[in-house]
């Protein structure tokens, strides 16, 4: 499949345009849409006022037999996320899951990423919004690619979240 890095990235910036426009609760569910299709299962939103900084649980299954809980939080930033944001999340997972998941429409510090994979620390994985894009796209979230290439994004399918 071509890839865009090519062209002008125009569907990447209107994309996360639109993420960032969500409301909280409707950027959660996308999360969640985009978890759920990528194979996670029971994944449900738990966000609301004090969820104590979990938006979201999900389970990773290794070959049907072995079962991860994982707790996932959902940021709709044009800024990067800094690492102390990863330490509170971090410390809201804590007797909850054994991995978190932080997904972001912006990007992450330099410390934020040190911090997700302390040593000694449950690891914490991160989608920043260029990689959250290309999950979108790869999952036909809102996104198509047509036969030659040409993606798109399609504004509307993201009214009804």
């Amino acid at each position: 499949m071509p890839d865009d890095d090519e062209g002008t990235g125009e569907w990447r910036e209107q994309l996360l345009s639109i993420l960032r426009n969500l409301t909280p609760s409707s950027f959660e569910r996308l999360c969640q849409e985009m978890l759920s299709r990528a194979g996670l299962e029971e994944v449900t939103v738990t966000g609301r006022p004090g969820d104590d900084g979990i938006d979201g649980r999900a389970i990773v299954r290794f070959s049907g037999i072995v079962s991860l809980p994982v707790v996932f939080q959902c940021k709709r930033y044009n800024r990067p996320v800094t690492a102390p944001m990863i330490r509170e999340f971090r410390g809201a997972m804590l007797g909850r899951a054994d991995r978190g998941l932080f997904i972001t429409t912006g990007g992450f510090t330099g410390r934020a990423r040190q911090e997700a994979r302390r040593d000694g620390a449950p690891l914490i994985d991160l989608i920043d919004g260029l990689l959250l894009a290309e999950e979108l796209r790869e999952l036909n979230i809102g996104v198509t690619t047509n036969r030659d290439g040409v993606i798109a994004v399609n504004p509307g399918w993201f009214t009804n979240l």
